[in-house]
Parts: C-alpha cells; structure tokens; sequence
C-alpha cells in the first residue's frame, strides 16, 4: 500500500507542477533582471553575449519554437521544461535505489 500512495503522491505533485508551469509561465514578468537592469542602467548591456549553450537551447529565450502565439509558446516551455527537469530527477532516484537493492551491503552510496 505504502507504493501506491507514493505513486499517487508523485503523480498528483506532477500534475499540479505541470499545471503551474503551464498556467502560470505565460504571466511572468517580461521586465529585466536585476543583472541585466545594472548593466543596461550601467551602459554595458549591449557588450553582453550568449554563451554557446545559451545560442543552441532548444528552446531559447523560454518560448517554444515554431508557435505564433507568444503566451502559448512560452507556456509550452513551461511545460516541455518541467516534463524534462521531472525525467531527469525520476531517473536519478530510480538509478540511486536500484544501485542501493544491488549494493552488497545493502546502504545507498
């Protein structure tokens, strides 16, 4: 029983994640960040550059490409970018509990 309501928990926590990342995202503040608005404030705003990881995003500038409408892609990033965050966690506690079932003492390392 203790699996199930671990399962549901996970689920239910996934859901509302993905509900917020999707409803929420596309009212974000378009303002400056506090970096960017003391560079701007300071002249040097225009020197700055993206890093090449930055300039090869899948999704740049948190909006998914190829959608007209710019609350929809920003809300599909949203939801693409916490589908993924939520992948990469699950697998590492996945990775992390069967390494610890095969471990001979039986301890997570």
């Amino acid at each position: 029983m203790r699996r199930r309501s671990i399962t549901v928990f996970t689920g239910f926590a996934l859901a509302v994640a993905v509900g917020f990342a999707v409803a929420v995202s596309p009212y974000a503040s378009a303002s400056p960040d506090g970096l960017e608005k003391v560079a701007e404030k300071k002249g040097f705003l225009e020197e700055g550059r993206l890093a090449p990881i930055q300039s090869d995003s899948p999704i740049p500038d948190y909006a998914f490409p190829g959608i007209a409408d710019e609350r929809v892609a920003t809300g599909m990033a949203g939801f693409v970018g916490t589908l993924l965050v939520f992948a990469v966690a699950f697998a590492i506690g996945w990775l992390r509990r069967r390494r610890a079932s095969v471990s001979p003492t039986g301890a997570a390392g």
